[in-house]
């Protein structure tokens, strides 16, 4: 039985799936094939495929397997030498999502190169160390060979380091436009309320004229800001840069109907302070405004 375990990274490995099923449907794998699946979600009538197993079933599978085809991972790497499998690791790479990083091509290439495992970066490869496994010796591991150990440790702890830079790194880029947008968000109001004090109190031109003024300076501010650093629209098409302008004030202009209509509200109605109210009235703006400019104004062809 060949046992395949994806460890329990939160990416799928669905390429090396695709692999051992295409050389069983070629008959270059014949052995039944079991597979620790984890996060990656794949349908085979080739192989059996389970999701997560228990230790002890995790054990009864490493035992009863004649060969270990496994992610480059540390601990499923060890746990195959540890039980005295053939074993042959195939990295996860970043370039196709299935890793934040690629330190699992120098611990496949570091350990095969040691004698311990085979292993193999594309089909045909893997193809071949099918062929040579039976005739491998790997090289016996001990768990006191000091190299081998100091070169894991290193790995696990340079691991880890990588591991919570690239989630910090990952978590930007999931959450960049909104953090932008947040940031510009903020500039644009503080545009948005210096211009509003410079108009109501240096030159005074009364809330609403000024709050109008303040509008058309801020709405310039953010136009520029939103479409170049927070929806990425780079785009130097004169119909989509008029499409895209048109759009951004005619919905800044249902904005500043809103803005206006809570300003109202709050200050004639109410009997806000007029600096209150503009706060106030500005967090509904900010949020109404990434939906619109998300959904709408800068939204991405697909």
């Amino acid at each position: 039985m060949i046992f395949v375990t994806l460890g329990t990274q939160d990416k799928s490995f669905h390429r090396l799936l695709d692999w051992i099923d295409k050389l069983i449907d070629e008959k270059k794998i014949k052995d039944k094939v079991v597979v620790q699946a984890g996060f990656t979600k794949y349908s085979s009538k080739n192989m059996d495929i389970l999701d997560y197993v228990s230790m002890d079933e995790f054990d009864c599978l490493m035992n009863e397997c004649s060969i270990l085809i496994t992610h480059g991972g540390v601990g499923s790497i060890m746990a195959g030498l540890t039980h005295q499998k053939k074993v042959i690791a195939i990295p996860r790479l970043e370039k196709f999502l299935e890793h934040t990083n690629d330190h699992q091509v120098q611990i496949v290439t570091r350990l095969k190169e040691e004698g311990y495992i085979l292993g193999a970066n594309s089909i045909e490869e893997l193809d071949s160390s099918l062929k040579e496994i039976f005739k491998f010796i790997p090289k016996k591991y001990e768990s006191n060979t000091k190299n081998l150990i100091e070169f894991l440790e290193n790995y696990i702890d340079e691991d880890k380091m990588l591991s919570k830079k690239d989630r910090i790194k990952e978590l930007y880029h999931q959450y960049r436009e909104v953090l932008m947008y947040l940031l510009f968000g903020v500039l644009t109001t503080i545009v948005n309320i210096i211009s509003y004090y410079l108009f109501t109190r240096v030159i005074p031109l009364g809330e609403y004229v000024s709050n109008i003024i303040a509008w058309v300076i801020s709405v310039s501010f953010a136009f520029v800001t939103n479409k170049l650093f927070v929806f990425d629209s780079k785009s130097k098409n004169k119909k989509i840069l008029v499409k895209e302008l048109v759009s951004f004030i005619g919905f800044r202009l249902l904005s500043l109907g809103i803005d206006m209509g809570s300003m109202f509200v709050m200050i004639s109605l109410l009997r806000f302070n007029d600096m209150i109210a503009k706060i106030l009235a500005n967090g509904i703006v900010i949020v109404l405004n990434y939906i619109f400019s998300k959904l709408f104004i800068f939204k991405k062809e697909v």
